[in-house]
């Protein structure tokens, strides 16, 4: 076998016997370095981001704080939550899709976060 079919030989037999949990993470870090993103797992605390992945939960939190959007992106390495301060929906926020947001990167309660960032749906959710 040369070098070209090991290489696809390796890479069939690996998606055959590994979790599908870990063939969707590898997917999704993988379309996140096409889109050019940063991998989350690589991003700190301060810096401005540009982060792409598919959203895994989106709630409101409870109307006697503050009103605000959350919703936890992960993109195969890690996850960071968007917040969205002052909003109770935003249409086509919800889990299942994928999204690009950017904004300033920070930490609340040990989880990376982004605050009201900018974003764009990328595809539709699966059904």
């Amino acid at each position: 076998m040369g070098g070209t079919e090991a290489g696809t030989f390796r890479r069939m037999l690996r998606r055959l016997t590994s979790d599908v949990e870990q063939l969707d993470a590898d997917d999704l870090s993988a379309g996140a370095a096409r889109e050019g993103a940063q991998p989350a797992a690589a991003c700190a605390s301060g810096q401005e981001v540009t982060v792409f992945g598919r959203l895994r939960t989106v709630e409101f939190c409870s109307p006697d704080a503050h009103a605000s959007l959350e919703a936890e992106l992960f993109d195969g390495t890690d996850g960071v939550t968007l917040i969205w301060m002052g909003r109770r929906r935003i249409p086509g926020i919800e889990p299942g899709r994928t999204v690009r947001a950017r904004g300033r990167l920070a930490v609340r309660d040990g989880r990376k976060v982004i605050y009201n960032p900018y974003y764009e749906i990328c595809q539709a959710s699966e059904a």
